[in-house]
């Protein structure tokens, strides 16, 4: 499709080539034409001067002319030349018209005072000299057209190399953005030019984004990791606490709210470094989703007539399915409804409906968005999403026309955990 595409990278150097042809063609073909044209004229000129330079001495000699010279009164000229003789310079000795009539006849006159109030007039059949130069003018123009077919082709191919490496450039590229932080392109062999710089430029980016992320994520596991061992003892210190007391109710409240923030920190960096892998079984996804959603103690509606059995990790849909719901009864508004159908789930809200930031750049750890979908870390959507990817399928946020956010989990958009289609049975 590339090779047809005719803003491809490739077309636009050949017609870029075939214009510097053409131009170059174009002076070349004036500045010949020109000439060949001066030169015809000069060779008329020459024979018409010739004549009646020859007729000026016979009628000076004997009052007559050659049978090929007229004499004639300045009233008897044709009025183009007699006004090119009216024009004429002092110096010259003769005056001359260049005379066209369709279809092919050109005619070459002069005329030159003598003695008596005379006029000698001559004339030369400039034909064939006028049908050379057309006949040179249609042969520039099919040589250039010639050259045209070789040379546009020629620099098309020239440019596959080039082409071929900036493709290389942004397969990689993309490879990058969808997560392959290994990718480069790789050096160019012995090519030194402005797309081997753009390639070193852009590994070097690859390089230093693949360190930052990697120590992001190793920070944020070793900070989860260190937080677990004093959270458990935070925990077994809050459990100690007067079960009546408000204030211990409080802390026990808060510790576990920290407890959760430390799992999903160290679920992230599980997700970030690929170390997650999904166990399918064959489960009926009505029933898993209905239950699921019992469990979360939720005021949550569930349609579940047209689910299917789905080969799948019912873990990570459970955790998907929870925070997906979780999400929409602490930043949206009821009622939240679960509709489940074939191997789609969906979970919509009617509140306010997802910020414009999340739907244009996806959900964003510690980054809710705007203050109406309430406060939180931002970890739950981003959680679901991870492990969508790693179920292989596809979960995507919108906001319903009538208001309220949409969440959507097509466990067979994107294709299984191995790479193959999710198997769907009724």
């Amino acid at each position: 499709m590339a090779l047809l595409n005719p803003r491809a990278l490739r077309w636009k150097v050949a017609a870029l080539t075939a214009a510097a042809c053409c131009a170059v063609a174009a002076v070349i073909g004036v500045l010949v034409h020109r000439a060949t044209a001066e030169r015809g004229d000069r060779t008329g000129y020459e024979r018409l001067s010739a004549r009646l330079n020859a007729a000026e001495r016979e009628y000076a000699r004997t009052g007559s002319a050659p049978l090929d010279v007229e004499v004639l009164t300045p009233e008897q000229l044709d009025p183009p030349l007699a006004r090119a003789l009216a024009a004429k310079d002092a110096a010259s000795l003769h005056a001359t018209w260049y005379d066209r009539k369709p279809p092919n006849w050109y005619w070459l006159w002069a005329a030159m005072p003598v003695e008596g109030g005379r006029v000698l007039v001559a004339r030369t059949d400039m034909s064939s000299e006028v049908r050379g130069l057309q006949l040179l003018d249609r042969s520039i123009v099919k040589a250039v057209l010639a050259a045209l077919l070789v040379v546009v082709p020629l620099a098309a191919l020239a440019t596959e190399p080039m082409n071929r490496r900036l493709r290389r450039g942004s397969r990689t590229a993309r490879a990058i953005a969808d997560g392959d932080l290994g990718a480069r392109i790789g050096p160019a062999g012995r090519a030194r030019d402005e797309i081997t710089e753009m390639s070193a430029a852009v590994d070097e980016m690859a390089s230093a984004l693949q360190r930052k992320l990697e120590g992001e994520r190793r920070f944020t596991a070793d900070v989860a990791h260190e937080l677990r061992t004093p959270l458990m003892g935070l925990s077994t210190a809050a459990g100690l606490l007067p079960e009546d007391d408000e204030v211990a109710a409080l802390v026990r409240d808060r510790v576990r709210a920290l407890n959760g923030l430390v799992e999903d920190l160290l679920e992230i960096s599980r997700l970030d470094a690929g170390a997650e892998r999904a166990r399918t079984d064959a489960v009926p996804l009505g029933e898993l989703v209905t239950d699921v959603v019992r469990r979360t103690g939720t005021r949550t509606r569930v349609g579940a007539g047209e689910a299917g059995v789905v080969e799948t990790d019912p873990r990570r849909v459970e955790r998907i399915v929870v925070n997906l719901v979780t999400n929409a009864h602490r930043h949206g508004a009821g009622p939240v409804e679960v509709t489940v159908a074939g191997a789609r789930i969906v979970v919509r809200d009617h509140g306010p409906g997802f910020p414009a930031e999340l739907l244009d750049e996806g959900p964003q750890r510690f980054r809710t968005g705007t203050a109406e979908r309430g406060r939180g870390h931002g970890l739950g959507l981003t959680i679901a999403l991870g492990q969508a990817e790693v179920l292989g399928a596809r979960l995507t946020f919108r906001n319903a026309p009538d208001g309220g956010a949409v969440a959507t989990l097509d466990l067979d958009g994107g294709g299984g955990p191995s790479g193959g289609p999710v198997r769907i049975t009724d």
